[in-house]
This record gives C-alpha cells, structure tokens and sequence, in this order.
C-alpha cells in the first residue's frame, strides 16, 4: 500500500526563494507540494480549495500578510497546520505568529536543512522552531514560571477585514483600489478606514503606513506611496 504523502501549500512570494523549497521538497518520498500562493489573498484561496495538510507561509506577503492570511486560513481550515517562514526572528514576531495559531516558525536562513522535519514535526500535530528561536522560548518559559510566553499586543483588536483594509492602505492603494480588491463598495472601505483610525488613534495615511511597518504588517522595503 502506498504511504500517504503530507500535502504541502506554498505560499511566497519571490518566485526564486519559492521554487527553491519546491525544489527542495519534491527530493522527498512523503512530501507533495500541491499548490503555491504568490501573495497571501492567494494563499487563503487556495487552502480553502485544497485544503493541504500544511501550509508554509512567509510573513511579508503582498495583499494580505501572512499572520493575517494565517488567521483566515486557520479560521475556514481548522485541520490545515501552519509553518512560519520568515527572515524576522525578533520574539515579537515569533509571538504573534503563535497568538495566531501557527504551528511552528523558521528563520529562511536555515530553513533549507530543517523545513522537511518542520513539516513532518507540525504534521503530526507538534510544534516546531528553528534552534535558536526554541532556545529563546524554552528561556522565557523558564522565567515565566511554565506559562508561557505572553502575546504581544498588536494589531489584534483590529478585526480580518480592518486588518486588511489597514494593509492595503500602508502599500499605497487608494480607497477604489482597495474595494476593487476586497470586492467591496468604497464607501464601506471608507467606513473601515475611519475605524482603523479610531481604534488605533492615527489619523492620517502616513501614519498608519508607519505603524504597518513598525508592526510586522508590511515590510520596510515594501514600496509605498503615501498620500
């Protein structure tokens, strides 16, 4: 009988750092990448149509960022595991990524050696981090007693759909563009602006673009037009 293969999403978007994993994965016997995502929009799409048993997903993701589209993904796919990939290893992410659901967290840098394990690992049902990560974990366990380590506060009190709208802001795009993009009416994306702004007491554009970037939503080198 023929073993099962762990069904693999991927979901980056520098065409060269994604077909390098593919690459990497389809040497393995019990791995099969079944779709790739672009941009994280894409991402929560095609889980929901494939419904992969792991997906591993980049932080810095056009459209929709990946802890936002882990969210949704893990929202409309339960059973989906989620494996970080990110070239951030700051706690601060790393403990968002959990406040999320993720299942486990990678840095790129030595992804390439431990991404097949990682995935088997939250396959399974475990967690999995890179080395260096799981030190600082098991570290603060160690000082908080067992408990954990506690979320940061973030973006958390913004709902799916401000958080998007939030995004797509800080990248530039104009309210039309933005409705065009969540198949909204501009007027309610207007709506959701005008709370983003209210919940978060920024009032203006440029500040919201900074506190994406300061916040992990989007990435510095992202290129913003702020208006």
């Amino acid at each position: 009988m023929p073993m099962k293969r762990i069904t693999v999403l991927l979901a980056e978007d520098h065409t060269i750092v994604r077909e390098g994993l593919l690459a990497y994965l389809e040497l393995e016997d019990d791995i099969s990448v079944v779709g790739e995502a672009e941009n994280g929009r894409q991402a929560v799409e095609l889980t929901r149509k494939l419904c992969p048993d792991v997906v591993v997903m980049d932080i810095a993701m056009p459209l929709l960022n990946g802890l936002e589209a882990t969210r949704q993904i893990l929202q409309a796919t339960p059973a989906t595991k989620v494996l970080i990939l990110s070239a951030h290893s700051d706690d601060a992410y790393v403990e968002r990524a959990m406040a999320v659901g993720a299942s486990g967290y990678l840095i790129k840098q030595t992804a390439a050696h431990t991404l097949p394990r990682a995935i088997r690992e939250i396959h399974k049902g475990l967690s999995f981090f890179s080395p260096a990560i799981s030190r600082r974990l098991q570290h603060h366990q160690h000082k908080a007693g067992g408990r954990g380590v506690p979320s940061t506060r973030h973006a958390a009190h913004l709902s799916s759909r401000e958080m998007e709208v939030l995004q797509l802001i800080a990248e530039g795009k104009a309210n039309k563009e933005t409705a065009s993009e969540l198949h909204i009416s501009v007027k309610t994306v207007e709506k959701h602006r005008q709370k983003v702004m209210e919940k978060l007491n920024i009032h203006d554009t440029a500040g919201l673009t900074r506190y994406a970037i300061a916040t992990g939503i989007i990435e510095s080198s992202v290129q913003v037009t702020i208006v």
